[in-house]
C-alpha cells in the first residue's frame, strides 16, 4: 500500500507546481501595486534631455502632474504619444522620463512627433526607473503637488484610461492642492 502511495507523490508535486505556475502567469502587471504609492518620488540627479542641465526632484514638484516613462524603442509609447499631446494641450502637467534611450534619438522623436512634456529627464542607465520600480515603458505615475506618488499605471494612457482612472484622481488631487 505504501509503495502505491509513493507512486502518486510525483503526480501530486507536479499538480502543486502547475498550480503555482498558473497563478504566477495569470498575474497582470498592470495590477501589481507600487511600493511607492503614498511615498515621495525618489531623489535623483539626472540631466535634462533638451539642455543637459542637471535636474532633481525639486524640478518637478509643485503641482499635480504625470510622470510618463517613455522611450523611442517602445512601440506602445508611440501609440500613447498623440493622447499625451492632447492632455498637455488641455493643461495637464506632464513630465517625461526618457528611459534607457539615446538622447539624440529621443530629441528627434520629440521634434517629429511633438513634445507634450514640461521637461524630460534623461535616464540613460535606468537608475531612476529602477528606483521607481519600472517594469518597462510606458508607465505613468500620478504625483501630487508635494511630489508624492499617488497612483501608477502600467501601459498606454489613452482616453479610456484617462477618463476612468487617472482623471478622477488628478482632479481630486488638484482640488486638494488648491485648498
Amino acid at each position: 500500500m505504501l509503495a502505491r502511495v509513493k507512486l502518486f507523490i510525483p503526480l501530486f508535486l507536479f499538480a502543486v507546481l502547475a498550480l503555482f505556475l498558473f497563478r504566477g502567469l495569470s498575474l497582470d502587471p498592470k495590477e501589481l501595486p507600487s511600493a511607492l504609492i503614498d511615498r515621495p518620488l525618489p531623489a535623483f540627479s539626472l540631466p535634462n534631455l533638451a539642455t543637459g542641465q542637471l535636474l532633481d526632484r525639486s524640478s518637478i514638484v509643485g503641482e499635480v502632474s504625470l510622470l510618463n516613462v517613455w522611450a523611442t524603442w517602445c512601440v506602445s509609447c508611440r501609440v500613447e504619444h498623440p493622447y499625451l499631446l492632447e492632455l498637455a494641450q488641455s493643461g495637464v502637467a506632464i513630465f517625461g522620463l526618457n528611459y534607457k534611450d539615446e538622447d539624440a534619438a529621443a530629441r528627434q522623436w520629440l521634434e517629429q512627433l511633438g513634445d507634450p512634456y514640461r521637461l524630460n529627464i534623461a535616464d540613460r542607465e535606468g537608475s531612476l526607473g529602477l528606483d521607481l520600480g519600472v517594469y518597462g515603458a510606458p508607465e505613468t505615475f500620478l504625483l501630487d503637488d508635494q511630489g508624492v506618488v499617488r497612483y501608477r499605471h502600467v501601459g498606454v494612457v489613452d482616453e479610456r484610461v484617462w477618463r476612468n482612472t487617472l482623471q478622477p484622481i488628478y482632479q481630486q488631487l488638484t482640488a486638494e492642492a488648491g485648498r
